[in-house]
């Protein structure tokens, strides 16, 4: 047991003044030996002043809220450990690429914190962890099974944002969500973006060796700018002396993980919901997690005894004025 207030338990060697201090009588007698012996009474009496220390013993047990200590229970359930890697450069709040130009379309940015929030809110058994970047990665939220919080990370992703796109420095921070945090069986990172930047020789060899030595799974969903190239393309070939487009040459070093790795595109929020649907589906897997079992609270139990206590020395007071006034 632990208390919130320990230093109140000083006070329990006060309970003890019944003991010392003798009761007051409502009759004086000039001699005491005319009274017969009553042993009856002594007893009760005895009984009355261990009432009186138990009451205030257990008030000071209350006053300094005793506890049970919090306990992690192992628990087995489907779900993951995730890591969202959420792009927040400017033109993710353009509309999409299937919005025509006479209809004002959803953003990426809100269709995106839309559909991410519903997907928290399925979850059950998910720690979820969530990194944004634009021209930086900004480390937002830890793995955590709170999902107000999450909920709440995900849909302040809306805000204003930079021009740049440092993919690199947002998927090193997401993969780092999971270092020094037991596996739980089941880690994926969901890279969200709608456009790709180039990643250095570097930043590409700590991303594998990472992403192979943590076992994260990769999830990149690609919102495909108006007359984008798709990723999907095998027919397209670059013009000669010219270097790969960014998203090809990223979805081409992605297939070098040895790490599962699939992708996704989405043109409407409608794709976009198909592809986190389909995510949903393939992580949902059996894990092992640990269910925090918060302490009981023991104060309520100490003031229920105190007051039962008070009741009955109230009561035994009455009938002792009573028994005084019918004599």
């Amino acid at each position: 047991m632990a208390f919130s207030h320990p230093y109140l338990l000083w006070l329990l060697p006060l309970a003890l003044l019944p003991l010392v201090f003798q009761r007051a009588h409502t009759r004086n007698y000039s001699w005491l030996e005319m009274l017969p012996a009553d042993p009856l009474s002594n007893i009760i009496g005895l009984i009355l002043k261990v009432l009186a220390v138990c009451i205030l013993a257990s008030t000071i047990i209350g006053l300094s809220a005793p506890h049970s200590y919090q306990q992690e229970v192992e628990r087995i359930g489907v779900g993951a450990q995730i890591g969202l890697v959420l792009d927040r450069s400017a033109s993710m709040d353009d509309p999409f690429s299937g919005t025509t130009e006479t209809t004002v379309g959803e953003t990426k940015s809100a269709a995106a914190a839309r559909l991410i929030a519903e997907f928290v809110k399925s979850r059950q058994n998910d720690m979820i962890g969530m990194i944004t970047f634009s021209n930086s990665a900004m480390h937002v939220l830890p793995l955590t099974e709170n999902k107000e919080a999450i909920v709440a990370a995900v849909r302040a992703t809306a805000g204003n944002a930079l021009f740049q796109t440092n993919i690199g420095s947002g998927l090193t921070s997401g993969a780092g969500l999971f270092d020094k945090v037991p596996n739980s069986g089941s880690r994926a990172v969901i890279l969200l973006s709608d456009g790709a930047g180039r990643i250095d020789a570097n930043t590409q060899e700590k991303i594998r060796e990472w992403f192979d030595r943590l076992e994260i799974s990769l999830y990149w969903i690609v919102l495909r700018q108006p007359g984008g190239l798709s990723i999907f393309d095998e027919n397209y070939k670059p013009q000669e002396d010219q270097a790969l487009p960014p998203e090809i040459e990223l979805y081409d070093f992605f297939k070098t993980l040895k790490t599962p790795f699939n992708a996704y595109e989405a043109e409407n929020p409608r794709t976009l919901q198909l592809a986190i649907e389909d995510i949903n589906r393939k992580e949902k897997k059996p894990i092992k997690y640990m269910e925090k079992i918060p302490g009981k609270d023991f104060s309520n139990i100490f003031f229920m005894i105190a007051a039962i206590m008070i009741a009955l020395l109230l009561g035994v007071k009455y009938l002792e004025v009573n028994t005084w006034r019918t004599a």
